[in-house]
């Protein structure tokens, strides 16, 4: 079970490598629009509050490397259980706040990853 754990943590700190990028570098871009249904002149607007919450977006997914390479077994299922409800806040509040598809994007991968690092 810890394997599967550990794919599906690995899977939610890709997801906000690929959102940090998205914020960061494609929030004005073509696929950045899309994604987030901004106009150009309010993504132009918003451009250096997407970068700081994409950088945030980063911070957590090396939260989770860093758990995923933590050597001592306790300590690293601290590191991702913190980090992993971390998200799942994060999604929760974005939910709320932003839209209830960040839920399912964001929240829900993290509790369902959640869920098997404690059953492992």
């Amino acid at each position: 079970m810890i394997v599967i754990a550990n794919v599906l943590v690995a899977l939610v700190a890709i997801l906000h490598i690929y959102f940090l990028f998205l914020e960061m570098f494609l929030w004005t871009k073509p696929i950045g629009l899309k994604t987030f249904g901004n106009s150009q002149e309010r993504a132009d607007a918003m451009a250096v509050l997407a970068a700081n919450q994409g950088l945030y977006n980063g911070f957590l997914a090396a939260g989770l490397f860093w758990g995923l390479v933590q050597a001592d077994p306790a300590f690293a299922f601290q590191i991702k259980t913190f980090f992993l409800v971390c998200v799942i806040i994060a999604g929760a509040y974005g939910a709320y706040s932003v839209s209830r598809r960040i839920l399912f994007v964001q929240a829900a991968p993290a509790a369902l990853a959640l869920i098997c690092l404690w059953l492992s």
